[in-house]
């Protein structure tokens, strides 16, 4: 029988995960599955991509009541990442490694009609503009040497939601603290934290202060600052300032700007560097794009360089929705929501690492990676068949192993 794909096999057992053979074969089931299937990833549809032939309810209970711990997995996957981070650098001999701990949220959109799913709510989601029906998930993101994997999560509810399941409320603020501090740096490594304005907080710059890192996000023009000891509103200051002549034009990239710079106190945060910009040329009418950065020392084209990898979060939200099906489930338990989540950011891990392995054959993207381990297996049925047909085996026992109708 055609088995799983073998660099799967490999990157589970390089993590050392200590778990039974019944539980590493339902994930490498699910892993290999996730990445095969086209379309809707549900359970049903994992099982037939893989051939599995255990029922769907034993599939169903690895989620929903195995006793396997998703914590562990995830610190085995980390460390395995971090660790091929590591012998990057020691080959280069970097000696002030940067690196890119990206925060944000995102939701896992649901029909109205899944009342029964545990933890669902109405979050206010920023693509649609508005309140939606979801599971609403705070993540982490790391970028570093060439790397660009999926780091960790947390789920957020509704201090409602809390309140009637006896939980502790923890704001989206909370949860991307708990990933901030979760991060383990070496002391050599300089690690900037990259968000949008909606973390922006004197809570999550203390955290980052206090970790020893820098902070760069988005900051909304309510926010004082102090020119010449003399505070104002952002958004005062620009309508009353702000003129064509004070901006400076940068280039980064290919996207130009125009630029006014402030260096002092915010109204919560002493000594930040504020970058008040528009895209191509200034327009009084349009809105300005404000951004905070906490390290003095950075020049302005490398503030908004640095900034711009926070899109990798958002590209990795878009692998995982429209690649890997991270809101396709149809679980009722929370719990086993969460444990199908856990195995998507292994999954997302697993693409990344062979993404970097095959970077000199071509591959680019995860999307690369994903067609060619589908053409790999596809490969791999071909020569199942081939085999099958030296050996004479009846065409109808082939077509029941795989699960094809003549």
């Amino acid at each position: 029988m055609v088995t799983f794909y073998s660099h799967i096999v490999n990157f589970l057992f390089a993590l050392g995960l200590g778990f039974s053979k019944p539980q590493i074969h339902h994930m490498l089931t699910f892993i290999h599955g996730i990445i095969l299937t086209d379309g809707k990833k549900t359970i049903t549809q994992i099982r037939r991509s893989t051939h599995e032939t255990r029922h769907l309810s034993s599939m169903t209970r690895f989620l929903n009541e195995s006793p396997w711990c998703p914590n562990r997995a995830t610190r085995r996957r980390i460390q395995f990442m971090m660790d091929k981070i590591k012998k990057i650098r020691s080959k280069q001999g970097d000696t002030r490694p940067i690196v890119f701990l990206i925060i944000d949220d995102t939701q896992s959109k649901k029909d109205i009609s899944t009342r029964k799913m545990q933890g669902l709510d109405f979050h206010f989601s920023h693509s649609d503009g508005k309140s939606v029906w979801s599971h609403c998930v705070v993540s982490a993101h790391i970028v570093s040497e060439g790397y660009s994997f999926a780091f960790d999560f947390r789920s957020y509810f509704r201090d409602s939601y809390c309140k009637e399941n006896g939980l502790e409320f923890k704001s989206k603020n909370d949860l991307a603290i708990e990933l901030i501090n979760q991060y383990e740096s070496p002391s050599e490594e300089q690690v900037y934290v990259l968000v949008d304005s909606w973390y922006t907080s004197k809570k999550l710059i203390d955290a980052c202060s206090s970790k020893g890192y820098h902070l760069i996000g988005g900051l909304r023009t309510n926010r004082k600052i102090y020119p010449a000891g003399i505070g104002i509103k952002l958004s005062q200051f620009i309508s009353e300032h702000i003129v064509a002549d004070v901006l400076r034009p940068v280039t980064v990239g290919h996207q130009r700007y125009k630029i006014y710079s402030y260096e002092g106190n915010l109204s919560d945060t002493e000594n930040a560097t504020i970058l008040i910009s528009w895209q191509n040329k200034y327009d009084v009418k349009a809105k300005a794009f404000c951004l905070l950065c906490t390290d003095s020392s950075l020049d302005l084209v490398t503030i908004l360089r640095y900034y711009e990898v926070r899109w990798n979060i958002e590209t990795g939200y878009r692998y995982f929705k429209e690649l890997l099906g991270f809101d396709h489930y149809q679980l009722l338990s929370h719990k086993g929501i969460e444990r199908f989540w856990c195995l998507q950011f292994l999954t997302y891990n697993f693409l990344e690492f062979l993404r970097r392995e095959w970077e000199k054959e071509g591959i680019i993207t995860i999307g690369d990676t994903v067609r060619r381990i589908r053409r790999d297996h596809f490969g791999q049925l071909i020569l199942y068949a081939y085999q099958q047909g030296i050996t004479q085996r009846p065409l109808a026992e082939v077509l029941k192993c795989l699960k094809l109708s003549a």
